[in-house]
């Protein structure tokens, strides 16, 4: 492997740190040889964990390595399904009509890594912690959460204070992981989940190994070992792909995906993300309350032209991106129209404005480079203040002093941010809280898709943030590699069905 200097990666809250990804998609060649179930797959990735106590600890880099390769919960989501909810560590469940009361068949034959049999103690106090523990990651997924029981030694029963249709695939998170109940393991050093794969070593600054769980309850992984490989380095990433170094390499540059697209042994694929490029507007501080100047900031951005430059993304008109429910296409709602922008910025009497672009520095400055232009061109002048990711969180996240920000939001179903007056974006509108909670209260779920849909025409329509580009990440991906997964790679990867064959 390739030696290089470690990344020391802060916990994100938001987003992740990096921007690569392009429009249009290739079809994956068939691999060739014959699978080896005792290969090893070596993957690269640009963020290494801080430490490995996904209970505790924020960032994309652990859900990437260990949610379905190491722990597991009730349900999953499929990604490459358009993130369906599906069973793992529940055979099946069922929804009272009221949509209060879920009872999960607990799957048999289950262990932990260390060779402990699953229990129904195990899920309940697993939720239970989740819940009660401010401090887990996630928590507050289960805030709505009333009671969590056993009624037999197979079967969980949760029932809600109300009616929640996110419910399940808040469960597919990190508040639904399950844990061996008084479990002595060092968790920021080590592992002890249910997954095909467990922990077998980690290689500080360089590499998380995991290895294959022989006695894993389902179909045993397609390797015997997957090596994680922290190559924060764009250009040392294709080389490793070339040299290779590695099977598959996630966030590929567009810039230096020429060195693999086409060449001998590698194929080039993108797929599908929640990873939402957002410009903030802080709609409760002046003169970005007035809806007027919000509208003419977003006809002032040429957002294709943006993507051409970053050699990135899809246009998103809206806080909804395709894999989420609600979403529809608002390509129509908004189009490039400076000569419209400066209208509106002399009805609103802010010919002459000035404003201030919070952004973190690990954002490549194209982005902020392309708004200072475009806003100079309506006569906005902007100015850009870089700062560190835990300044950004201080200033912006909690203390909401900011003008306009940028941050790529990467969660699914996140649209209700746009229906709490209190987050960082100060946008209050009762029409859109209540759609959102009529969305979140019907337990039909195409009825609650509408409700989303509408809510997010009024945020659309209110201007009340602009989205830049929908993030469609690039995967450099071996010729001999069989099933990698395609969506959300940046927050989800499981690695148990995929194969290497000999060449």
């Amino acid at each position: 492997m390739l030696r290089r200097t470690a990344l020391a990666t802060s916990a994100l809250l938001i987003g992740a740190l990096l921007l690569t990804s392009c429009t249009g998609t290739t079809s994956q060649p068939t691999a060739t040889g014959v699978p080896d179930p005792n290969a090893t797959l070596t993957v690269r990735l640009s963020l290494e964990p801080s430490n490995l106590d996904i209970r505790h600890t924020s960032g994309a880099a652990l859900d990437q390595a260990l949610v379905d390769n190491v722990y597991q919960g009730l349900v999953t989501r499929n990604g490459d399904d358009g993130n369906a909810i599906v069973p793992e560590l529940a055979t099946d469940w069922k929804v009272s009509p009221d949509g209060l009361t879920y009872t999960f068949t607990l799957r048999p034959g289950v262990t932990f890594h260390d060779g402990s049999a699953l229990t129904a103690d195990d899920v309940v106090t697993s939720l239970q912690t989740a819940k009660d523990d401010a401090s887990v990651q996630s928590s507050g997924d289960l805030a709505g959460v009333a009671s969590i029981t056993s009624t037999d030694p197979t079967t969980v029963v949760i029932t809600l204070a109300q009616p929640d249709i996110n419910f399940l695939f808040a469960l597919t998170g990190r508040a639904g992981l399950i844990f061996k109940s008084n479990d002595t393991t060092n968790f920021e050093t080590s592992t002890n989940g249910t997954g095909p794969f467990s922990v077998s070593s980690w290689n500080t600054g360089q590499s998380l190994t995991l290895t294959r769980n022989d006695a894993y309850w389902g179909e045993k992984a397609g390797v015997a070992e997957v090596v994680l490989d922290y190559i924060p380095d764009q250009s040392a990433a294709i080389n490793a792909a070339v040299s290779g170094d590695v099977d598959a390499a996630l966030e590929i540059d567009p810039e230096l995906k020429g060195q693999l697209d086409g060449a001998a042994g590698f194929h080039i694929e993108s797929g599908l993300t929640t990873d939402k490029g957002t410009l903030a507007f802080n709609n409760a501080r002046a003169p970005l309350n007035d809806q007027r100047v919000r509208e003419a900031l977003r006809l002032s951005i040429d957002h294709q032209a943006l993507i051409d430059t970053l050699g990135s993304g899809q246009p998103l008109y809206g806080p909804i991106p395709p894999l989420d429910p609600g979403y529809e296409d608002l390509s129509g709602s908004i189009s490039y129209n400076p000569d419209r922008a400066r209208q509106l910025l002399a009805e609103a009497g802010a010919s002459n404005l000035s404003l201030t672009l919070t952004i973190p520095s690990v954002y490549p400055g194209t982005i902020a480079t392309f708004l200072v232009s475009s806003f100079a061109d309506v006569g906005v002048k902007l100015e850009v203040k870089s700062v560190d990711f835990p300044t950004w969180l201080k200033d912006v996240y909690t203390n909401h002093d900011y003008d306009l920000s940028f941050v790529r939001h990467v969660e699914a179903r996140d649209f209700g941010n746009f229906a709490n007056p209190t987050y960082y974006f100060g946008y209050d509108n009762p029409k859109v809280q209540s759609l959102y909670a009529q969305a979140l209260a019907t337990t039909d779920e195409q009825q609650s898709s509408d409700y989303l849909a509408e809510a997010a025409r009024i945020v659309s329509d209110e201007d009340a943030a602009d989205w830049l580009f929908l993030s469609t990440p690039l995967t450099a991906v071996a010729d001999n590699v069989a099933n990698f997964p395609k969506n959300s790679l940046n927050v989800r990867l499981p690695l148990a069905g995929v194969t290497v064959s000999s060449e």
